[in-house]
This record gives structure tokens, sequence and C-alpha cells, in this order.
């Protein structure tokens, strides 16, 4: 039961979710309001009979997991795409030796459960086959980046169950359950079962609550919505850290320390906060920037630094005065074998990348042989990190991917950065640095936004 005082902050960010609106004059009430809408028809055409079928026998566990893919890329209403739910998926299949063993055990876990003793029988089960599952691929000389994740199991057994009952399971996703931990709603145990009942009844008790202060029809869907409309932004409305300043006689005074009405949220340090703020070059921060002895420019490459520090990667900046050198490096040379050249364009429009591509080309040439001549890599790749992107930058990748030795060039939305360090801090056993974790978004060419890195990670 929640107190009287979580019930009234979640009445409040209840009532600030109906009452936003999108710069488009949307609401995000309407925005969601269409995409359930998708979401129901989806699951009555075709989820819920797929999911049937392939209970019953009637379709192979390769073409479930096929089909199930298929429909979550044409149909983005869920996050399944992401790690926990397709990749989780497909991991579990591929490390399992026997594929009839491993289709019962799933037919057995993603049944919608009868009760919450069921449910949360059926977690620790399909926990304890995925444990194992991981355990003999290890003893076989996989990588432990090859086994699938058994925090993952929460979010996919959920996503089935909830196509099979929408009104009765919601879907265990983590922006949700960061989002209630944030506002001192809940705190998780170590039993996942009974964690995810605890969620459950949350969500069930402020559907009520949403119902009856709105009067407007709240169920597990909207309730959801409300959580997604405030993990949206992990900095929310964070301040850079003033430098203080000086009185008449020269003396450096402390800086005044604004009263807080709650206290703050956010995972995220203000060094690494502040980045959507330098990538924007906000001329506010010219005075704390002179202050600090360094400029808005040499700044952002700093912070950007910081952030792939805090992400775990083996960092080298290159950039500060010397010349026509990317500004850094972040490698992970200790299990993937890849670096990260990145550059940091700090603009208040947003980045073209025809403006110096020609000199890009030629430095990543440079560089990325000097990597593979002095380090064994599998892969490169080149990131650019602005507050926006300009839609002009498919010739220059191309070219770029065709006359240098990087594999993908990526489009850096400094708020997306901010966001992979706010899920690293906050489930740092998740959130690695494989192909399962960090790596796998910067295998994609193109534009890398906050709400990609979010779906990712679910």
């Amino acid at each position: 039961m929640l107190t009287a005082e979580q019930k009234a902050l979640a009445t409040k960010l209840m009532l600030e979710y109906l009452d936003a609106k999108n710069p488009d004059g949307t609401t995000p009430l309407q925005v969601q309001t269409e995409r359930d809408e998708l979401r129901i028809q989806l699951i009555n055409a075709e989820l819920r009979p797929l999911v049937e079928q392939f209970l019953a026998g009637k379709v192979a566990l390769a073409d479930f997991k096929s089909q199930i893919d298929s429909l979550n890329k044409r149909n983005e209403y869920w996050g399944f795409k992401g790690i926990k739910g397709q990749m989780f998926f497909n991991m579990v299949v591929n490390v399992a030796e026997s594929e009839e063993e491993c289709a019962t055990e799933l037919k057995a876990a993603i049944a919608a459960p009868d009760s919450e003793e069921m449910a949360k029988s059926r977690l620790k089960t399909f926990i304890s086959y995925v444990k194992r599952l991981g355990e003999e691929f290890v003893d076989n000389g996989g990588s432990r980046y090859g086994c699938p994740k058994i925090g993952s199991a929460p979010f996919f057994l959920s996503y089935f169950w909830q196509i099979q009952a929408p009104t009765i399971w919601p879907v265990y996703y983590t922006n949700s359950v960061n989002t209630m931990v944030d506002l001192n709603l809940w705190r998780p145990k170590e039993d996942v079962g009974e964690n995810y009942l605890s969620f459950k009844h949350i969500h069930e008790e402020l559907a009520e609550l949403f119902t009856r202060e709105s009067g407007k029809p709240f169920g597990l869907y909207e309730v959801e919505h409300v959580f997604w409309y405030k993990g949206g932004n992990p900095y929310g409305g964070s301040k850079p850290l003033s430098n203080g300043s000086t009185n008449g006689n020269g003396n450096h005074v402390a800086p005044q320390q604004e009263p807080l009405d709650k206290l703050p949220e956010s995972y995220v340090p203000p060094i690494i906060a502040i980045l959507p703020r330098l990538a924007a070059n906000d001329q506010t921060l010219i005075s704390a920037a002179t202050n600090s002895v360094t400029t808005i420019e040499r700044a952002f490459e700093k912070n950007i630094n910081a952030a792939f520090t805090i992400l775990g990667y083996q960092v080298k900046l290159l950039g500060q005065g010397k010349g026509r050198v990317p500004d850094g490096l972040a490698m992970d040379t200790h299990e993937n074998d890849y670096a990260i050249i990145w550059d940091a364009k700090a603009r208040k429009d947003g980045y073209s990348m025809g403006t110096d591509d020609r000199t890009i080309r030629e430095y990543i040439l440079r560089q990325s042989r000097e990597l593979k001549r002095r380090r064994s890599l599998r892969n490169i790749y080149y990131a650019i990190i602005s507050s926006s992107f300009k839609e002009d930058f498919d010739d220059a990748i191309r070219s770029m991917k065709m006359e240098t030795d990087v594999n993908e060039v990526c489009l850096i939305e400094a708020d997306a950065l901010v966001a992979m360090v706010d899920l690293k801090l906050r489930d740092p056993q998740q959130i690695d640095l494989g192909p399962l974790g960090l790596q796998r978004l910067f295998c994609t060419s193109g534009i890398l936004t906050q709400e990609m890195v979010r779906d990712t990670f679910v």
C-alpha cells in the first residue's frame, strides 16, 4: 500500500502528464491513446493468435521466434526489439543444446499465469533454466558475453503474459522500475518473483487512484504512460554547479545553495547532466566556463571523456590543441576488442557533416590505421557527439565507411550519451560494453537519440 505522501506525488505526476503538450500541439495522452489502440489491434489480429499457436505446438520454436521478431520490428509498441526482448530470446535459443527442451521450457514460462503465485513460480523456474543454460555454455568454452542475462527474464515473460491478458499483467519495463524508484514509490528486493508482484500491485493501486483523481479511466497501459512521461528525461531540471564568485576584496565566495523542495532523483552526475547544454553551445555558460579557465568547447570534450570513463571504457583525450586529430578515443580492448574514435561538435542549431567531412576522413584514416597497427581490434567506430544533426549525412557516412577502416559512423545526440550513463549507473551488471550492451548502440550508422538508447534497454 502506498502512503498518503506517495499517492500525492504520483497524482501530481499524473496531472502533469495529462496537462503536457508536445511541440506539434498534440498531447502525450492523445499520442499514447492512438498507440494503445494500435497495440490492441495487433494483439487481437496477430500476436495473441501466434502465441496460442506456439503454445499448442502448431508453430515451431524457430518460426515463432522469427515471427515475433518481424512483428515487433514492424510495430514498435513494446520495445521488445531491445536487449531484454528479442536479443534475449535469440540468445536463449542459440545457447540451448536441446531445441526440444528449450521449446518446452519457453511454453511453460510464457503461458499467462492463472494466479500471482503461479507467476512467481514461473519466473523462478525460468530464471533457473536460463542460468543453467549460461553455465553450460561457459563450461563448453563459450564467452560470458554470449550468455542470456537472467535480469532480462521479468521483461521477457511479462511481455508475453500481457499479450494474453492485457488488463492483468503489466510489462516489467526498466524505465517504469527506475521511475518508481526515483519517486520513492518502491524499492526492489532480491526475490525477482516478489518484485514483479509488487510492481503489479503498485500499477493496480495507481490505476484506481488516477481514475479517481482525474475522472478519466486509467488501466495498466495508462499508468505505464505516466511513468514513461517522467522517465524520458534522466537529467530533469538539473543545473550546472556554480563555480562561485569573488567579493569586493577579491576573495573567493562560496556559491549559494538553492533550497531544495525535494531530494535529487537523478543518477547522473552534474558533469554529465550538463552535456546537452554544452552541446547546444549554451551562451549562458560562457561566464561559468571562463571562471573555470576553459571554454564551452573544451568543457564539452572533457565531459564527454568523463562520460565514456563512467561507462567503463579505456579513454584518451586527443584533440585539445593538437591540430587535425579526433577529440578522443574510447576503447574496450579486454573482452570485445573495439574502439570508438569520437569528435565533439558544440552547435546551437545542430551539426552539418558537410562542413569538414574531408578533414574528418583524413584523420580517421590515420587514426584507424594506427589503432589497427598497434592493437588487435575487431571493430572501429567513429562517433560525433552534438546537440542534433542536420539531414545531410548519408553521403558523408557512406564515403567515410568506404574510404576508412571504420565499421560504422554514429551521430550521437548529447542527451543520448546522458541516457547511457544514467542506465549504466542504475544497472551496471546489465549494461556492459559487449554486443548485448553498449556496443550494440554503435553497430548502426546514423543518428542515435535518447529514445533509441532507452528503447534498446527498455
